[in-house]
C-alpha cells in the first residue's frame, strides 16, 4: 500500500498555529506564552476589581495562570488564632472564610476604588498521620524534626480551602453571594531520602515560610514520592475546584440581578 500524506483541510488551523501577523510565532514553540484562557467567566472579570485576599505570591501566580491577571492584593490582617481542637477541615474552612469577609468588608464601601466585584481568600494547612496541624517551622531544628515526622509517618494531608464573594445587587441580607470549597490531598514522602538530604533541603530555607516545611513547586519537589490528589492543591490553590467556585458565585449574583429586574417589571 503507497504511503499517504496527511493534508491539513483548508478549515484546519496550521500545525503550529502560526501566523504572519503573530511576531512571537518566530520563537521556538517552547518560548511562546500560551494565549489567555477564553472563559466567559473569567472574560467577565478582566475589566473589574477582583480582590486576592492573600500575599502568597505562589496563589497569585496560579490564578494568573487562568487568566486573571488584574488580582488587587490585600492580605487579611486577622490574626490566623481559631482553636487547634477543630478538625483539619472546619479550621481552614473557617480561617479562609474569616480572611474573605474581613478583607470583603472593609473593601465593599471603597469610595476611590468601588466595590469589589469578586474577592478571593484560601487558607492551606498540612496534617500529619496523627492528625496534628503543622505550621511553619519555628527553627531550624523545629524544621529538620518536621520533615523527619512527616518522612517516617509514611503519609500526610494538605487541606486547602478556597472561599469567594460578591456583592449582590440588592440590599438582600446579607447582601452578598459566597461560596466555598475545601480540597484535600495526601502526600506520601520517599522512604530513602536521608537526613543528609532532609538537612540540604532544610538550608535552601525554600521551605521555612511554609506549613509543613516544604514546596512541592520547588526543590521541595525531591522530597515528594507519590500524591493523591491535586498538585496544585498542595501548592496552596486547587485550580480546577477554584475555578468552578468563581463560576457559581457569580453566577449567582447574575441570578440575583436578573430576579430583581423581573420584579420591578412586575412592580411597573
Amino acid at each position: 500500500m503507497a504511503d499517504t500524506k496527511y493534508v491539513p483541510a483548508p478549515t484546519d488551523p496550521p500545525p503550529s498555529y502560526e501566523t504572519a501577523a503573530q511576531p512571537a510565532a518566530l520563537k521556538p514553540a517552547s518560548l511562546r506564552a500560551p494565549l489567555p484562557l477564553e472563559l466567559p467567566v473569567i472574560t467577565s472579570l478582566r475589566d473589574k476589581r477582583v480582590i486576592l485576599a492573600s500575599a502568597s505570591p505562589r496563589r497569585k501566580q496560579l490564578l494568573a495562570q487562568i487568566g486573571l491577571t488584574n488580582l488587587q492584593i490585600i492580605p487579611s490582617v486577622l490574626p490566623e488564632n481559631l482553636p487547634k481542637s477543630l478538625s483539619p477541615f472546619e479550621y481552614v474552612l473557617q480561617t479562609a472564610t474569616r480572611k474573605a469577609t474581613h478583607v470583603y468588608t472593609t473593601e465593599i464601601d471603597n469610595t476611590s476604588l468601588g466595590e469589589p466585584a469578586l474577592v478571593l481568600a484560601a487558607d492551606t494547612v498540612v496534617v500529619s498521620h496523627l492528625g496534628q496541624l503543622l505550621e511553619k517551622p519555628r527553627s531550624e531544628a523545629d524544621h529538620i524534626a518536621m520533615l523527619k515526622l512527616l518522612r517516617n509517618s509514611g503519609y500526610h494531608r494538605v487541606y486547602t480551602a478556597v472561599v469567594a464573594m460578591t456583592p449582590l445587587a440588592s440590599a438582600r441580607d446579607p447582601g452578598y453571594a459566597i461560596e466555598t470549597t475545601v480540597e484535600e490531598t495526601v502526600v506520601r514522602f520517599g522512604k530513602d531520602i536521608s537526613d543528609e538530604m532532609l538537612m540540604a533541603y532544610v538550608r535552601t530555607r525554600e521551605g521555612a515560610d511554609k506549613a509543613g516545611g516544604y514546596g512541592i513547586q520547588g526543590v521541595g519537589a525531591i522530597l515528594v514520592d507519590r500524591i493523591e490528589g491535586s498538585w496544585d492543591n498542595v501548592v496552596g490553590l486547587p485550580l480546577r475546584a477554584t475555578l468552578g467556585l468563581i463560576e457559581r458565585v457569580v453566577r449567582a449574583g447574575d441570578e440575583e440581578e436578573l430576579e430583581d429586574e423581573f420584579t420591578e417589571g412586575d412592580e411597573d
